[in-house]
């Protein structure tokens, strides 16, 4: 099983949600990308973490 956190930055601020884009490593291409995450979650934070678990 391997594991990787992924570091993600506000962009833009929706009706409803927030939009955080991926903040990649040096020299690596984004693993996600973009995510939305709901205002009642996200509240006023500028910077997000997301941990990634692959099964295989």
């Amino acid at each position: 099983m391997s594991e990787k956190t992924i570091k993600f930055e506000f962009e833009k601020q929706n009706k409803n949600s927030i939009r955080y884009k991926e903040t990649p490593e040096e020299g690596m291409p984004p693993v996600i990308g973009s995510i939305y995450v709901q205002k009642w979650f996200a509240g006023n934070s500028k910077t997000l973490e997301v941990t990634i678990n692959k099964k295989d």
